[in-house]
C-alpha cells in the first residue's frame, strides 16, 4: 500500500475528480451563511443543497469538494470509539443532472484501486447495494467485475431525509483483516455493512433519483443527481495502518503536544487517559475551525456547542494533570497540520487563541462555582436524609457547567453518597431527542422542480448603467406554467435585459413599472429574484394583458433606488469603520439594505460600548464629508484580492467580480449598486446595537432623509424634557436634570432613614409578641415596610435578639405580598426548615417560594390572604 499523508490523500481525491471534469468547490465556512435550517455545515452536500433542489443551476454540473463538517449528536462517544469525531472532513463528488450510476461506480473503483491513485488491493474491497437497485448491482458485478460474494444486499441502503431528493445508495467497505475481528465468525453483524470493526465503510455513493413527496410517495426526479461522501479520517487510518483515526497524522501531532503540556501522562499508558488525549485532540480541532469561521462560545445555539466542547476538553485536561489553561497552545499545532488546504487557522491564530484562552479562564472560575453548587446539593441531600444524588441534579451540573458525570460521582462518593445513573440517563435521552428533532430540520431540502431549471434563455442586467430600458419579454410564468400571454394577476417575467436589480447580497430588489409602447402601465414590478440559471425573474402584478415576444419599457422607481444605494454604500463604510474600531475579527455575518434603513450583522465577542459606536459613526460621517469618490470596476478575483478587496463572510465568488473602491479606504467585492460619491449619502446615524445570537451582534442605522428625521425627533424630545425640567435653554437641560437627580437622592436618603426608624420601632413591638405551639416558640406578624430587603433587615435583628425559634413576617407593596420565614439554630436542631414552612403558607397569599433551611422567602398576589397565612404558621408547627 502507498505511504500517503492526509494532505496527499485529500489533494489526490480532488485531482482525480478534476481530471474527470469536475469543478473543485472550496470548503465552505462551518457556519451556514444562507441556510437557517442548519446549526452547522454537517456534510459535503450541505453547502450544495441549492443545486440539488434546483433553486440554482451550477456553472458546471460536476462538482467535487473537501468539506470541513461538524456533528455533535454523538459527543459522548468521541474518544471512546475508533472513529467518532465532532469535526471531520468529507470528500465528495457530485453530479447535478449530469452523469449517474455508471460513472459514479466506475470512477470510485478507479480511484480506490488504480496504482496511479490510491492503489488498494481489489480483494480487500466489498460493496453493499439496495436490494431493489438491480442496476447498481449489475454494474458492480458485470462491468466492474466484483465477485458475487463481494456484493451484499442491505435493506437500509436507501438515502432519505423525509422530503425532497432521495434514492438508493451503494457503500464501499475495506476489509482490515482478521486482526480487527471483534465478533465471532457466526455473529449476524460480522459482514460488510454490519456493526463491526473489521469491515470499515469508506465511501457512500448516493443515487438521488426520486422526489419524496409530502404524501409519502416517490416520483422520479426531473434531473437525477449523484451525491457521494468519503470520510478523510477513515481513509487515512487505513492508508497509514492506524488502529484508530487518532493514530494518524491528522491527530498524533496534537496528542504529542498534549503530552508535552502534561509532562506527567503519556499516550498509550492507559485506556482511560487515552480517552482524554483523544477528546482533547478532537475538540480543539472543532474549536479552532469553528471560531476561525466566526462562531463564538455562548449559552445558546452553536455557541453553546463550542462552550460544551471546550469545557469537556478542559475537564479531560485535568485528568492528564493539566491544571492551567492549555487549549489555546494547541491552536498552532492544528493550524500546521491543516495548513496545506485550510490556511485560515494560522491566519486567524491570534484571534482563535484569544477566544479560547478567555473562555478557558472563565471556565476555571465556573468550575469553582459548580463545585460550590454541588456542595450545596450534597448538603441538601443529607439534610433530607437521602443517600443518593438525584439524576436531574447530575444532569444540570453536566449540561450547565460542563461537569463530566465521573467528576460528580467522585465528589459524591467522597461525601458518602450514591449516584442516580438511571435518572441522569433519562435526562440525557430527553436531550438527545431534542437534538434529533433539531437535526430533522437540519436535513431539510427543497423539492426539485424542472419548470424554472429548464429555462435557458439569456437575460442581462443593465442597471449599473441606466434605470430605464427597452427590452423584449422572453418568458412568462403564471400559475406554475410557462405561457405565451398573461392576463391580469400575479406572474413572473424574464426579459432580454433589465435595469431592475434582483434581491441578493443583502440589497433588496428594485421595484417599478412596465410600460407598453404608448407609455401605458401594463404591470407593476413588486420584487425581482434570480432564477436557477441566473436570469432576473420579475415578480409582477399584471394590469393588462402582457405577451411574450413584445418589447416593453422597464422603468425603475428612481427615488426608491436612490435611497437604497445610499444605504448600501453606507453599509460598506460602516463595515470598514467597525473593523478599525473593534478589530479585524469583526466579520460581516449578514446585512440588509432597504430604502428606509440598513442592518449590519457582525461577529464579535463582548459588548460594543457607546464610545465605540460613537467612534464608528464619527468615522463614517467624516468620510461622507470628505466627499470621497466611489469607483466600481470589473476584474478577475485574483486581481481584486491583490488590490486588497475584502471578501464578505462565507460568500462564494466566481472568476469575474466587481470591486467597490471608496478612495482606497474601503475596498470590497460586491455586485450591488452604490452612490458615485460619499457626499451623496448626506448623513449617517446609528439607531441601535444589540446581540442577536451566539457571538453575533447587529447595528441598525439610517442615512440621508431618515437620519435627518431621526435627529429632528430626538431634538423635539429633548425640547420636551427641557420644558419639563424648566431649563431656559436646551444646552442647560443636562445640568438641570443633574440638579433634580441630586435633590431626588437626598429625598430618598431621608425616606430610607425614616423607613429604617419605623422598622426598628416595629421590631421592638413584634419581637415581644412571642407565641408557642408544642414547645416551639414563634413570631408571626404583618409589618409596614416597603420591600423584601427590609424584611431581611428585621430578620437580622431577630437573629441577634434570639427571641424565638421561628420568625414569619409579611408585608405588602403595590398589591403584591412579600413573605419571609426564618428558623434559629435551635429550631434547625429540632428539624424545622424555613423552606418547608414558606412552601406551606405561601399558597394562602396566592404565591410560592423557597430557600435555605434557615431562611426562605416567597411572593404572592393576594394581600387579603396574609392573616390566613400567618395563622397557618401555628398549624404547621403543631404538625411538627
Amino acid at each position: 500500500m502507498k505511504q500517503l499523508t492526509s494532505a496527499e490523500v485529500r489533494q489526490m481525491y480532488l485531482d482525480f475528480f478534476k481530471s474527470k471534469g469536475h469543478s473543485v468547490e472550496p470548503s465552505a465556512s462551518l457556519v451556514p451563511v444562507d441556510d437557517p435550517t442548519l446549526l452547522w455545515i454537517n456534510s459535503g452536500v450541505a453547502t450544495l443543497k441549492k443545486y440539488f433542489d434546483g433553486s440554482i443551476v451550477p456553472e458546471n454540473p460536476r462538482i467535487t469538494n473537501a468539506q470541513k463538517s461538524i456533528r455533535t449528536n454523538d459527543i459522548e462517544n468521541v474518544g471512546r470509539t475508533a472513529r467518532h469525531h465532532t469535526m471531520f472532513e468529507m470528500l465528495g463528488n457530485f453530479s447535478i443532472g449530469d452523469y449517474f450510476k455508471k460513472e459514479a461506480i466506475h470512477w470510485a473503483w478507479e480511484f480506490l484501486t488504480s496504482p496511479e491513485w490510491i492503489g488498494f488491493d481489489p480483494e480487500k474491497l466489498y460493496v453493499t447495494v439496495y436490494p431493489k437497485d438491480t442496476e447498481a448491482k449489475r454494474i458492480w458485478l458485470e462491468e466492474v467485475g466484483l465477485p458475487a460474494d463481494h456484493v451484499v444486499e442491505v435493506e437500509d441502503n436507501f438515502w432519505d431525509i423525509g422530503a425532497g431528493p432521495s434514492g438508493p445508495d451503494s457503500e464501499i467497505f475495506y476489509d482490515r483483516g482478521e486482526e480487527f475481528n471483534d465478533l465471532a465468525a457466526d455473529d449476524p453483524e460480522n459482514y460488510p455493512g454490519g456493526e463491526n470493526e473489521r469491515y470499515l465503510e469508506i465511501w457512500n455513493l448516493v443515487f438521488s433519483e426520486f422526489n419524496h413527496k409530502p404524501d409519502d410517495t416517490y416520483e422520479p426526479l426531473p434531473h437525477k443527481n449523484i451525491d457521494t461522501g468519503m470520510g478523510l479520517e477513515r481513509m487515512v487510518s487505513i492508508i497509514q495502518d492506524a488502529p484508530t483515526n487518532f493514530e494518524t497524522d491528522l491527530f498524533l501531532p496534537i496528542i504529542h503536544a498534549i503530552e508535552e503540556i502534561s509532562g506527567a501522562v503519556k499516550y498509550g499508558a492507559s485506556p482511560v487517559t487515552d480517552v482524554s488525549f483523544k477528546v482533547i485532540a478532537d475538540h480543539i480541532r472543532a474549536l479552532s475551525f469553528a471560531i476561525g469561521d466566526g462562531a463564538l462560545p455562548s449559552n445558546e445555539g452553536r455557541g453553546y456547542v463550542l462552550r460544551r466542547l471546550l469545557r469537556r476538553a478542559v475537564m479531560h485536561g485535568q485528568k492528564l494533570q493539566i491544571q492551567d489553561s492549555f487549549l489555546y497552545k494547541l491552536v498552532p499545532v492544528v493550524g500546521k497540520i491543516m495548513e496545506s488546504y485550510y490556511p485560515e487557522v494560522l491566519e486567524k491564530q491570534a484571534f482563535i487563541e484569544k477566544v479560547i484562552r478567555t473562555e478557558e479562564e472563565r471556565f476555571h472560575e465556573t468550575i469553582n462555582e459548580g463545585l460550590a453548587i454541588l456542595d450545596q446539593v450534597i448538603v441538601q441531600v443529607k439534610a433530607d436524609n437521602n443517600d443518593t444524588l438525584n439524576g436531574k441534579d447530575i444532569f444540570k451540573l453536566y449540561d450547565t457547567y460542563g461537569f463530566p458525570v465521573e467528576l460528580t460521582e467522585e465528589v459524591a462518593e467522597e461525601a458518602g453518597l450514591k449516584v442516580d445513573h438511571a435518572g441522569f440517563e433519562k435526562e440525557m435521552d430527553a436531550q438527545r431527542e431534542r437534538a434529533r428533532a433539531a437535526r430533522s430540520n437540519e436535513l431539510s431540502m427543497g423539492e426539485q422542480s424542472a419548470l424554472l431549471t429548464d429555462i435557458k434563455v439569456d437575460s442581462q442586467y443593465v442597471g449599473y448603467e441606466r434605470l430605464q430600458a427597452e427590452s423584449e419579454l422572453l418568458v412568462i410564468v403564471q400559475e406554475d406554467a410557462i405561457v405565451s400571454e398573461a392576463a391580469a394577476g400575479k406572474a413572473q417575467l424574464i426579459f432580454a435585459q433589465t435595469p431592475f436589480y434582483a434581491e441578493m447580497g443583502g440589497q433588496i430588489a428594485d421595484t417599478g413599472s412596465i410600460l407598453d409602447e404608448q407609455g401605458n402601465l401594463v404591470a407593476t414590478v413588486e420584487n425581482v429574484k434570480k432564477a436557477p440559471n441566473g436570469q432576473f425573474l420579475h415578480h409582477v402584478e399584471v394590469e393588462t394583458a402582457i405577451k411574450e415576444g413584445t418589447t416593453y419599457s422597464l422603468v425603475v422607481d428612481v427615488t426608491r433606488h436612490s435611497r437604497i444605494i445610499k444605504n448600501h454604500t453606507a453599509t460598506h463604510m460602516l463595515h470598514k469603520a467597525l473593523k478599525e474600531v473593534l478589530g479585524s475579527h469583526a466579520n460581516q455575518a449578514g446585512s440588509l439594505v432597504t430604502p428606509g434603513h440598513l442592518r449590519f450583522d457582525f461577529t464579535h465577542f463582548g459588548q460594543v460600548t457607546a464610545e465605540e459606536l460613537q467612534q464608528m459613526e464619527q468615522i463614517v460621517n467624516e468620510k461622507i464629508w470628505e466627499a470621497l469618490p466611489v469607483v466600481t470596476v470589473e476584474t478577475d478575483i485574483d486581481t481584486a484580492k491583490s488590490m486588497g478587496a475584502m471578501a464578505l463572510f462565507g460568500e462564494k465568488y466566481g472568476h469575474d467580480v466587481r470591486v467597490v473602491n471608496i478612495a482606497d479606504w474601503s475596498i470590497e467585492l460586491c455586485g450591488g449598486n452604490h452612490v458615485i460619491n460619499t457626499e451623496d449619502i448626506g448623513i449617517f446615524k446609528i439607531v441601535s446595537e444589540s446581540g442577536i445570537g451566539a457571538g453575533v451582534r447587529r447595528i441598525e442605522a439610517v442615512t440621508s432623509k431618515e437620519a435627518y428625521e431621526l435627529l429632528r425627533q430626538e431634538e423635539l424630545r429633548l425640547r420636551e424634557v427641557a420644558q419639563i425640567v424648566k431649563a431656559p435653554q436646551l444646552k442647560e437641560t443636562v445640568s438641570r436634570v443633574e440638579q433634580l437627580q441630586t435633590q431626588l437622592r437626598e429625598v430618598q436618603k431621608e425616606n430610607e432613614a425614616l423607613a429604617s426608624k419605623l422598622a426598628n420601632q416595629q421590631a421592638g413591638d413584634i419581637f415581644k409578641d412571642v407565641k408557642e405551639v408544642n414547645g416551639l416558640s414563634y413570631i408571626a406578624a404583618q409589618v409596614n415596610v416597603k420591600d423584601m430587603n427590609q424584611l431581611r433587615q428585621l430578620a437580622d435583628q431577630w437573629k441577634q435578639k434570639a427571641t424565638s425559634q421561628v420568625l414569619v413576617l409579611a408585608t405588602t407593596a403595590n398589591e403584591k405580598v412579600n413573605l419571609l420565614a426564618a428558623v434559629s439554630p435551635e429550631g434547625l436542631e429540632k428539624g424545622l426548615k424555613a423552606g418547608d414552612l414558606i412552601k406551606a403558607i405561601a399558597p394562602k397569599v396566592g404565591g410560592g417560594g423557597g430557600g435555605r433551611p434557615d431562611m426562605a422567602q416567597a411572593g404572592g398576589k393576594n394581600p387579603e390572604g396574609i392573616p390566613t397565612a400567618l395563622a397557618e404558621v401555628a398549624t404547621w408547627l403543631a404538625s411538627k
